[in-house]
This record gives structure tokens, C-alpha cells and sequence, in this order.
């Protein structure tokens, strides 16, 4: 296991999450739900400022390595779906919302594992569609931890729901675009071992 800075920071970014976590379950004597949301964005957003540093790091200092190409998807998976059982359990999202997205997370997981091992893993790269659908999920999350309404008009908690919709159909439609790319390349290889 390579232990440089890039990876550091990975490991960083999964050791924060039962602290983000317990943020929620800390006595409201300790800090008051206002707080508990604060911090909690507060902590979600570091892990995704980490997550885009890593990779910078990784390529700038010439430190990319296997295992750190396996371990940083593994830590924002992580993160993402604590966050979502988070919200799930706050009552801010929607139950089958957080089933679509954590369960495209495993498929599309257990796809490029496939496909890794068959040699078909460009296939199933990350496409443009996945980074959009990423990008709405980001945003979606800390405006739906923060919860409180900004001022008078800016509602974090009825934009986060429309950013997280807009997540949550872009998942199925990546899921499908990553599907129909591999279940080709998978039937020819099943024909090739047949």
C-alpha cells in the first residue's frame, strides 16, 4: 500500500465519516441541530474538496498508484452513501431516492469489476453523463445537510430535493448507458469461453 499524500488524504476522507456521521447523534446540549447541520455540510464538503485535491496530487506529484486508483472511488461511495442514509434517517430525502442511487453505486461497481477482468474495462470508463449526474449529487447533498433557510428567499432544503431528482434520473439513465455498453462485450466474451 503506497503512503504518500494523495492516499492520505483518501484515508482521510473514510475516517470522517463516523464523525459525520456521529455529528447527528451528539446530545443537542453539545450542539444544537443548526450546528449539527453546519458541521455536517462542513465535513461532506471537505471530503469532496479532498476528493478532487487527491487526484490533483496524485498526477502533479507523480504518485498515482493502483491501489489509490481503487481506494478513492471506494471512500466517495462511502461518503455518498452515508450521507444519503443520513438524510434518509433526518427526513429529508426520500427512502427509493437513496435505494436508486446507492443501488446504481453497486451495480455499476460490480459492472467495472466485471468487465475489468474480461478486459473490457474502457467500456465502462466514467462517462460525461456520470460526471453530471456526480456534479448534481454534490450539490444536491451539502444544500440538503445545511437544511436552513438562507435569508428570506433561499430554501438549501427545496433546492437539494431538485438537485437530488435530477441525481437520482440521471443515475438510471448512466446505469443504462453503462449496461447496454458492456452487455455486448460481455455476450462476446461468454461466446468466446463457450
Amino acid at each position: 500500500m503506497p503512503f504518500n499524500l494523495p492516499n492520505i488524504l483518501t484515508w482521510l476522507r473514510i475516517l470522517a465519516i463516523p464523525l459525520f456521521v456521529g455529528i447527528f447523534y451528539l446530545p443537542h446540549t453539545w450542539l444544537s441541530p443548526v450546528q449539527q447541520n453546519l458541521v455536517a455540510t462542513v465535513i461532506f464538503a471537505g471530503a469532496a474538496i479532498t476528493d478532487w485535491l487527491d487526484g490533483y496530487l496524485a498526477r502533479v506529484l507523480n504518485q498515482t498508484s493502483a491501489f489509490g486508483a481503487f481506494l478513492d472511488p471506494v471512500a466517495d461511495k462511502l461518503m455518498v452513501c452515508a450521507a444519503l442514509i443520513v438524510l434518509v434517517y433526518l427526513e429529508r430525502l426520500d427512502a427509493p431516492i437513496a435505494f436508486v442511487i446507492i443501488g446504481r453505486e453497486i451495480t455499476v461497481s460490480a459492472l467495472r469489476e466485471w468487465m475489468a477482468q474480461i478486459g473490457q474495462s474502457k467500456s465502462v470508463a466514467v462517462s460525461f453523463l456520470g460526471k453530471i449526474k456526480t456534479t448534481s449529487q454534490m450539490i444536491a447533498i451539502p444544500l440538503l445537510l445545511y437544511h436552513e433557510k438562507i435569508g428570506e428567499y433561499f430554501d438549501p432544503q427545496q433546492i437539494g430535493t431538485w438537485f437530488i431528482y435530477i441525481a437520482a434520473v440521471l443515475t438510471l439513465w448512466s446505469m443504462f448507458y453503462y449496461l447496454k455498453a458492456a452487455v455486448p462485450k460481455v455476450l462476446e466474451d461468454e461466446k468466446k469461453r463457450s
